[in-house]
């Protein structure tokens, strides 16, 4: 089969009803959505800490959640392989290594300093006056709070959509504590890496344009929504290494 007929074939095993395409990209929605819902429920209110409170050492802790933005996947994913290791790791006990699970719990932390860095930047950008007409009206410290997060909704959501697409096209982390079990733990990216030493580049290629469809899909969506309110979306841009 020469490229051009292997292009073709991987573009309609792409958008075929093929049970194991379906359970792969199934899985992989499934693991990277569990990732960000679960960095957003603990990213946010640390987020939250962060921009409505005045603390030392403020600023350090700001610049090191902006800099494991990019912190590379190979080397969190070797760290976290050590850690669920069921041989030496201190949570080999819980045998979560080459288990889904294992991958979210990584994703999760891998995506965490991206929530937790843009919905500050969200957070800080609502006017002061509003916490301080909530106070005035008689809201709580925690009654203020949700006004302001209220008001940085948008942004919040805008973290949670970089943080899903960073998550969803990782790599080594799904290799480090995912493992290639054809089943269980394969994913797009990790599936694409498979069958490709399977021999079988068509299977590959159909994964691959899923996988960029999916991401560019949503990139599309939300430049939409920021243009008809008058902005543009800048997406964020990683480099898997």
């Amino acid at each position: 089969m020469n490229l051009l007929d292997c292009l073709i074939a991987s573009f309609q095993l792409s958008f075929s009803v093929d049970p194991r395409i379906i359970e792969i990209t199934l899985r992989s929605l499934f693991v990277s959505g569990s990732a960000a819902l679960i960095a957003t429920l603990w990213g946010i209110p640390i987020a939250t800490i962060i921009a409505m409170k005045d603390f030392h050492g403020k600023f350090l802790i700001k610049t090191i959640f902006n800099s494991l933005i990019g912190i590379p996947t190979v080397a969190l994913g070797f760290l976290l392989f050590l850690a669920f290791s069921r041989e030496s790791g201190p949570l080999g006990f819980l045998r979560l290594l080459y288990t889904p699970t294992a991958v979210i719990i990584g994703e999760a932390i891998l995506i965490t300093p991206i929530i937790v860095s843009l919905a500050t930047t969200a957070i800080e950008a609502v006017d002061p006056e509003i916490v301080n007409l909530a106070k005035t009206l008689g809201a709580s410290e925690s009654q203020a709070s949700f006004a302001v997060l209220k008001e940085a909704l948008e942004g919040i959501f805008l973290a949670g959509i970089v943080s899903f697409n960073r998550a969803i096209g990782e790599l080594g982390i799904a290799q480090f504590v995912g493992g290639f079990i054809y089943g269980q733990t394969e994913l797009l990216t990790t599936g694409i890496w498979i069958e490709l030493q399977l021999g079988n580049p068509g299977t590959s290629i159909a994964l691959m344009v899923i996988l960029l469809t999916m991401v560019f899909t949503i990139n599309l969506v939300l430049n939409a929504i920021q243009r008809m309110r008058g902005r543009e979306w800048k997406p964020l841009l990683y480099s898997e290494t």
